[in-house]
This record gives C-alpha cells, structure tokens and sequence, in this order.
C-alpha cells in the first residue's frame, strides 16, 4: 500500500503537525507513506519528517501555493500512489481537478468548523463538486463534520470523524527548558501555541497581560500573516516587555512544560491540537468558549467567552492564586488528553486505507 500525504507547506498549524505526526507511525506500521508539499520551505516539521526516514517531494519554494500549474506538477505524483489524501484549500481542489484527468483514489482531511471560502456564495458549487470527488473525507471533530454536513447541505456517505491525537508521552515526559526557567523565573508564565492566523486571537491574550499584575508575561509559538499586527498591539498597549514571541520553534513540549498555563484563544477552532498538547504536558488549560474547542476542553480546563479579555483574565487569576484548583484543573486536562492519544487516530486512518484499499481491488476486478 502507498499513501501520498499532499499539504501546502510543512509551517505550524493544526494540519501540519498532523501529518508529521501520522507519516512517521505508518513507515513503523510498514505503509509505505510520502508527503508532496506545494511550498517546500525548509521547517523544524520538515526536517522532523526527513529525520524519521519518511520521503518529502517539493513542488517549488516559496510562491504561491494556489498557481494554477501547481494541478499539472501535481498529476505525475497522483499516478504513482494507490491513495492520495490531501489537507487544506489548495491540495483539496487541485487534487480533486486531478482526479478528472487521471484514475485515483482520494481521501482528504477536514481540519476546521469553519474557512474563508465558506463563506464565499459563488464558490459553493465548486466546493460542493469538490467534495464529490473523494471517496473518504475524515473530519478531526464530531463538530467539524457537523459543520461540513451543514456547509454542503446533504450528508454524504463518504463523511466520517476520526478525533485527531498527539503523542502524549511526548509532553507529559518533556523536561522544562532550564535556561527559559531561570530567565523568567519571577513571573507567571502564559502561553499560547498557534498560527498566527485569521482564524486565531492572540490579541485577547495580548489585551488580558495588560490589565494582569506586571508579574504576568505571555509567550506566543507559532508565526503567520497577523503577527506583526499583535506585535504592534503590544506597543499601543505598552506591554511589549511582558509579551513574548517566540517564533516557529521544534521544543514545544519542553516550553510548555516551562510555563504555568496553556492558552488557546481562537474565533473557531476544528479540534483544537494545541490544547490537547497542554494537557498533555500537564498543565491547565484555558480556551475560547467556540465549536472546536468547548468539546476537547469542557469539564477539564476551562473555558472563557470568545473575545472576553475580562473573564479571560478572570480565569488565569482563578488558576495562579488557589494552588488546589490548579492541580485540580491540571489533573483533569491530563486526564481528558489521554482520550486522544495518538495510537487511537493511526488505528482509525489504517482502517480506511484498509477499506479503500480492498474496495479497489473489488472493483478492478
């Protein structure tokens, strides 16, 4: 059996960590599973892939990931596989264009409640048609395939929910970065892993430091097209020298271990990865009160209204000023993380390869 994963590029984000994650346990499982990335910029995910053995083609470096002969390039690569699954817009659409010109069998993940193109009126039947021409769509939440179903206005069988995971030893086993205690060792520390992109809200984070005690600093892990506009936030709020950011980095299991809470503020979440990786580390979680996240964190962190920067400094006081309810609220996000180890979404991916698999060899028959 050969999977070919293709994904925009290999940068932080939910889908990303996903298949660097996945490809590395299937190689162990004797599937054979590659990656094509349309951006192939170099990044710590990247290099973590090539790392464990797994085979990363590029289509270019840089440029857009939405040019159009990225469809051609990408044709030669969908004959060569017995199964194609795709992440994201680009990989999505131009798969599924691919897929008229030649024979093959498509599975695609859906990573979120919710996207731009949604909400797009002209583009609906083109995603509508889209959709039609994959035989497996996994969705990473029961939410997330309520919100496609509901996008698409019919359920389609091939639609179904496979919980996304991480590797939970990874985090609860990770020792603090000595250097990053000791440099803020005097402060509370927040932090928040993300992307920065439309769909996050690292400015509610940024605007809650401003009315928390100056002993209270921010980290943000991640990069994208609206960090600058939280950096300069963080100068008209005159709190630049308590919000930190940290850039892409490869040792997030050792800076959340390194800091006293995990935040996840987002406008809509598809799963919310980065709060199961807090849990994971053991450390209580704060998140949004939005679909995606009030499923994974509800009865075990806590959850605030979206964009309440009030309430949200609220909860992080609540957790840093009666030890109990911290080890309780941490004790409980551990807990909750074990739910979505990793070992349960590879059981769940095999079997629909399997399936298809073996539906295939039906039909060619």
């Amino acid at each position: 059996m050969k999977i070919l994963h293709v994904i925009s590029n290999l940068c932080t984000g939910g889908a990303e960590r996903l298949v660097t994650d996945l490809l590395p346990r299937f190689k162990q499982d004797g599937i054979e599973a590659d990656v094509l990335l349309f951006d192939g910029t170099d990044t710590p995910f990247k290099k973590k892939l090539q790392d464990a053995g797994v085979t990363v083609f590029e289509l270019s470096k840089g440029g857009s990931v939405y040019n159009p002969l990225n469809i051609f390039s990408l044709i030669s690569y969908l004959k060569k596989y017995d199964i194609v699954h795709t992440h994201g817009t680009a990989p999505q659409l131009f798969a599924a264009i691919g897929s008229v010109l030649c024979s093959v069998v498509l599975v695609t993940t859906e990573h979120t409640t919710s996207n731009r193109r949604r909400g797009w009126k002209w583009y609906a039947p083109i995603d509508r048609w889209m959709y039609t021409r994959y035989k497996k769509i996994i969705c990473i939440s029961d939410k997330t395939e309520l919100c496609l179903k509901k996008h698409l206005c019919k359920n389609l069988p091939t639609i179904c929910t496979i919980n996304n995971g991480i590797d939970t030893s990874v985090f609860f086993n990770a020792q603090p970065d000595v250097k990053f205690c000791t440099m803020y060792k005097d402060y509370k520390r927040m932090i928040m892993v993300s992307r920065f992109a439309p769909a996050k809200d690292q400015k509610t984070v940024i605007r809650a430091i401003k009315i928390l005690p100056e002993d209270y600093h921010a980290f943000f892990v991640g990069d994208g097209p609206i960090r600058h506009d939280c950096e300069e936030l963080t100068k008209e709020l005159k709190v630049s020298d308590r919000v930190h950011f940290l850039g892409v980095r490869s040792d997030v299991p050792q800076l959340l271990k390194s800091c006293d809470i995990a935040i996840l503020s987002s406008h809509w979440d598809g799963f919310g990865l980065a709060a199961v990786e807090g849990m994971a580390a053991h450390k209580p979680v704060i998140a949004s009160n939005v679909d995606g996240l009030r499923e994974v964190v509800s009865k075990a962190g806590l959850l605030f209204e979206h964009e309440n920067t009030k309430e949200l400094a609220e909860k992080i006081l609540s957790l840093s000023e009666d030890t109990e309810f911290y080890k309780q609220t941490a004790d409980n996000c551990f807990n909750r993380a074990k739910e979505y180890d990793i070992s349960f979404m590879v059981k769940g991916y095999e079997l629909v390869y399997k399936e298809l698999m073996s539906k295939n060899i039906i039909s060619n028959e």
